[in-house]
């Protein structure tokens, strides 16, 4: 839902929608430590590693509140959201697509975990995006705004440093939306080096991501229906007596 939200927020006016995207992003690491963070028998995890989680997702929340609130001039900012989202979100991958994994059934929750999953590489794709423009200005570059200019229009004549939070997000979400399929519109571009390997590095993630969800989806499927419909005890309805 938070994903949702987060991609219904851009069609908000700018001033709303940079309040709804800030609070999905700081809701997001709370959640994934609710959500997937606690082990458990059918997906466990050792102490150590769930308190390096947790500790993880602690540190990814902080690192995104303080590049929200730093002038653009502190370029350096954006490089503790680039490790560390980068390494909470891969784990939180690699633990959905376990849990997904050990599933017995297909039902509306396991698919609505598997859109979660690619949602959320989207969606923190777009915010590493945003911190690569930050660290290395001018990563990106746009048709329709030559330079890959990331402040809001309106930002331009401020007479200090605008923040972090005053950048336009869109169309880094955007981008990465587009990248994750491998649709490529053309009308965003990487410029530098960087940007390009993170832009290949995306493309490759989700065409694995949908590779393994639909393996997994796909043999789970066809063991249903091999296995028919469940009979009951000899009499009741469900034997056809």
């Amino acid at each position: 839902m938070l994903c949702v939200v987060l991609i219904g927020a851009y069609a908000l006016p700018a001033g709303l929608n940079r309040l709804v995207v800030m609070a999905c992003f700081t809701l997001m690491p709370l959640v994934l430590l609710r959500g997937i963070g606690h082990g458990s028998p059918a997906l466990p995890l050792q102490p150590w590693a769930r308190r390096g989680y947790r500790v993880l997702g602690l540190l990814s929340l902080l690192a995104f509140l303080f590049w929200t609130f730093t002038p653009l001039g502190l370029r350096h900012s954006g490089l503790p959201v680039l490790v560390l989202w980068t390494l909470f979100v891969g784990w939180s991958s690699v633990r959905l697509v376990k849990g997904l994994a050990r599933e017995p059934l297909v039902n509306g929750p396991v698919l609505q975990g598997a859109m979660a999953g690619y949602l959320l590489l989207g969606m923190t794709a777009g915010l590493l995006f945003a911190a690569l423009e930050t660290l290395h200005p001018g990563s990106f570059t746009s048709v329709h705004h030559a330079g890959g200019q990331l402040v809001a229009p309106w930002a331009l004549s401020l007479d200090h440093d605008p923040l972090v939070y005053q950048v336009d997000m869109v169309r880094f979400h955007y981008y990465a939306l587009v990248t994750l399929t491998t649709t490529g519109y053309g009308d965003i571009l990487p410029v530098t080096p960087q940007a390009q390997m993170a832009s290949m590095a995306l493309a490759l993630v989700g065409t694995v991501y949908v590779a393994v969800v639909m393996a997994l989806l796909i043999s789970r499927l066809t063991v249903q229906e091999s296995a028919g419909p469940r009979r009951g005890p000899p009499g009741s309805d469900g034997d056809g007596i």
